[in-house]
């Protein structure tokens, strides 16, 4: 039985997947193309009790993103926000806030996945110097036959794409996985196919 997808993905990783910088990243979610988030222990926020996962806003923590010079690794969080809220909450217990490490600051993979499709990215591809072989295509069609014929099709195309890499990441720890537009020219035909056959 094959593992669920990704949930979270770290700023790290995000920045290698990319090939940006984390202060690209950073630009991005303040103009609200990325939430990115942690875990808190229990905090005030006034009379509200607030513990778990949270929104961070990236321009409370700039000096964690500097393009040049040397940056810490980790910053205090004064203004945090629940999830489905749409108002920042003031911590006021610890008075100091809480320390949040980089390293600790994650992304939805969903919407690693959506930016990637909204913004035409080719995911990172690594290139296997020592072999130079190629990908596993036929396995991932075993793969893909076996996600179909024990869960059905996903609600979109580009989430079959973003499982199929996925698959291609977990096979070799994140280092080695084709791009998304190389997956979908060769699952286009059978999302096609079978989509015709429900209609």
């Amino acid at each position: 039985m094959a593992l669920p997808p990704r949930v979270f993905f770290t700023l790290y990783e995000t920045s290698v997947r990319w090939n940006c910088s984390l202060a690209d990243i950073v630009g991005w979610s303040d103009v609200g193309k990325l939430n990115i988030k942690t875990g808190i222990s229990l905090v005030h926020c006034g009379d509200t009790a607030v513990a778990g996962k949270v929104t961070l806003s990236p321009m409370d923590l700039l000096p964690l993103f500097r393009r040049s010079g040397p940056c810490p690794t980790e910053g205090v969080v004064q203004r945090i926000m629940q999830p489905g809220a749409s108002n920042w909450l003031i911590i006021t217990e610890p008075a100091g806030g809480v320390a949040v490490a980089v390293a600790d600051m994650l992304i939805l993979a969903t919407d690693v996945f959506d930016f990637e499709d909204d913004h035409d990215l080719i995911r990172k591809v690594a290139i296997n110097t020592v072999s130079g072989s190629g990908y596993d295509w036929e396995g991932m069609n075993v793969a893909l036959i076996v996600r179909i014929h024990e869960h059905g099709l996903p609600a979109t195309q580009a989430d079959l794409v973003a499982e199929m890499q996925e698959w291609f990441a977990n096979r070799s720890d994140g280092t080695k996985m084709p791009d998304s537009r190389s997956i979908r020219r060769r699952i286009t035909p059978i999302w096609r196919a079978l989509r015709r056959e429900d209609a």
